[in-house]
């Protein structure tokens, strides 16, 4: 066996979809799991990862400075069992020569998709339907029942036009959606003509979409991104979509706008504290709730495991990362 390619420890940090565990396994290497759909505990987990050469790791997982210690000196990976990873320290593992991995591309559709149901359950009023079913509580049909909002003509505004935000501007241009967005820089000609999207400075877009879909990466930069200043600039009859990462919202004053009536609604998947969410979105009839199910199908789940896995192969291998971040 070549020195390149000896046999190390895999700690994987949650519960992943079975053939992501298969490929590591069947590689002969040591691998300790976690096999619960609990999170695990801190110091289980910093238990766990000392002389771990790879960590699989998943969202509720910290991995900073203090794990990567308790690891050691001859841990070589991270890999990320998602498309974000705001939950790794990267700059310290950078400092501690530790590659980190993530799974970008598998799980496009799956978001976008999710993205295009909040559009549709904020602007139709759709949660507030069921629950007024569920409720049993008598109800008739009338021309002005629940009355939402159409789509046709409509301006999606895009915070964000990455795979995910181009492939959510797919699906609402053929609602019948005109489509904007802001971005670090614009996108490739032949996308933005194929989706005749237009290119807006953040304010120009807020202020003129009926539906703000965010798309970015959380980071220093764009934690709190739509605060109270960018939400008030939105039309009142706008709705804001979020299925990036809670942060870049400031929930507190998305309640604060929504009670004075500054936008019409918002469809939510991701949350500023998760699990924790502000308590008062809780009971309002204009803001959908979903727990995180951007990427919540077997096919999409299954993909990003098995991505991970490959990525920890790859690097354990003594090969280049399948999908390293920065």
């Amino acid at each position: 066996m070549s020195a390149t390619h000896q046999l190390g420890k895999v700690v994987v940090t949650g519960k992943i979809p079975q053939p992501g565990l298969d490929l590591l396994i069947g590689a002969d290497h040591t691998v300790v799991s976690w096999d619960d759909e609990t999170a695990i505990g801190r110091d289980e987990l910093l238990r766990r990862v000392v002389g771990a050469d790879v960590i699989v790791s998943l969202l509720t997982e910290k991995i900073d400075a203090e794990l990567l210690d308790a690891a050691g000196p001859q841990l070589r990976a991270v890999c990320n069992v998602a498309v974000g990873y705001n939950n790794i320290d990267v700059p310290a593992c950078r400092e501690r020569g530790v590659i980190a991995t993530n799974t970008p591309g598998v799980l496009t559709d799956a978001t976008a998709d999710i993205a295009m149901a909040l559009v549709l359950m904020t602007t139709r009023r759709l949660a507030e339907g069921e629950r007024l079913i569920r409720s049993r509580e008598p109800w008739q049909w009338g021309m002005f029942m629940m009355l939402g909002t159409g789509l046709q003509g409509a301006r999606l505004g895009l915070v964000g036009m990455g795979q995910i935000g181009t492939a959510l501007a797919r699906r609402a241009k053929s609602f019948g959606m005109t489509i904007g967005y802001s971005n670090r820089r614009p996108v490739d000609p032949a996308i933005a003509d194929e989706l005749d999207a237009e290119y807006l400075s953040l304010d120009e877009l807020l202020a003129t979409s009926d539906v703000v879909s965010l798309h970015c990466p959380y980071s220093p930069e764009t934690h709190h991104l739509i605060g109270p200043a960018q939400l008030t600039s939105m039309r009142n009859t706008a709705f804001l979509i979020n299925t990036a990462r809670g942060p870049v919202v400031d929930e507190a004053a998305l309640v604060a706008a929504l009670e004075r009536g500054e936008l019409a609604g918002a469809g939510l998947d991701v949350f500023e504290k998760e699990p924790e969410v502000h308590h008062g979105l809780l009971d309002r009839d204009d803001v959908v709730l979903i727990p995180h199910l951007g990427s919540a199908t077997v096919e999409t789940r299954t993909a990003m495991a098995t991505l991970a896995a490959r990525n920890a192969l790859a690097i354990l291998a003594g090969q280049g990362p399948v999908t390293p971040i920065g």
